[in-house]
């Protein structure tokens, strides 16, 4: 495969906007809804083995979480195939499974490293249960929560590229197609828009983070 030609590369990128534009709508969909759903699940677990009386869980949730981010994601979404065929379910249930530790483990370090007199503090002011949660512990451990979520996105962004491989689309057909007929141009589109893709998200959550987290918490 010889080196890419920036001008091919600006000319098939102009000519294909409408087929370039599709492969990205793939793309940040499945990401944003596998994004989305493990962020319900992980912040709910992460509050939940923290809470007297659940902690007893935190091995049982940690242990799967741990095992699907040491198992490869080629092997993950291989492992779905025979449980939900080709296609979007599959690739999002795989990349779900890949992202879900980083949300968990994020969101029960923070809850966790919240100062414990803070919390005896507004035990004694009369705080319920439920106060002590909202109004205390997840404002005070949402930069690290937010953090994992923006991990987790970027991971998700990477993992996607492989979804071409069971036929869920997204910019990986494009990288594939490079590779499968030597052509620098479809390679290198590929790649560069992922790493946009990735760098837009990195940088668009870092500064949702700025604003939604109490000032002073952010370092």
């Amino acid at each position: 495969m010889s080196g890419v030609d920036w001008i091919d590369l600006w000319n098939y990128v102009w000519s294909n906007q409408g087929e370039l534009s599709h492969m990205v709508w793939q793309h940040i969909t499945l990401v944003l809804l596998a994004t989305v759903v493990a962020t319900f699940g992980g912040v709910s677990l992460g509050i939940l083995i923290t809470r007297p009386g659940f902690q007893w869980l935190r091995q049982p949730v940690m242990v799967p979480c741990n095992v699907g981010q040491v198992v490869p994601s080629l092997a993950i979404l291989s492992l779905m195939m025979p449980l939900l065929g080709i296609g979007f379910r599959p690739a999002f249930f795989a990349i779900l499974i890949y992202i879900l530790l980083p949300i968990t483990r994020n969101t029960y370090v923070g809850i966790r490293e919240v100062d414990p007199a803070a919390i005896e503090a507004a035990r004694g002011m009369g705080m319920s249960g439920w106060q002590i949660l909202t109004r205390l512990e997840l404002p005070l451990a949402g930069h690290v929560i937010l953090a994992g979520i923006r991990t987790s996105m970027v991971i998700a962004v990477g993992v996607a590229t492989l979804a071409t491989f069971i036929g869920a689309g997204g910019l990986g057909d494009l990288i594939d197609r490079g590779l499968s007929l030597m052509n620098p141009t479809y390679l290198y589109t590929g790649a560069i828009l992922v790493a946009l893709l990735a760098i837009g998200i990195e940088i668009g959550l870092s500064r949702l983070e700025k604003h939604l987290v109490p000032k002073g918490l952010s370092e």
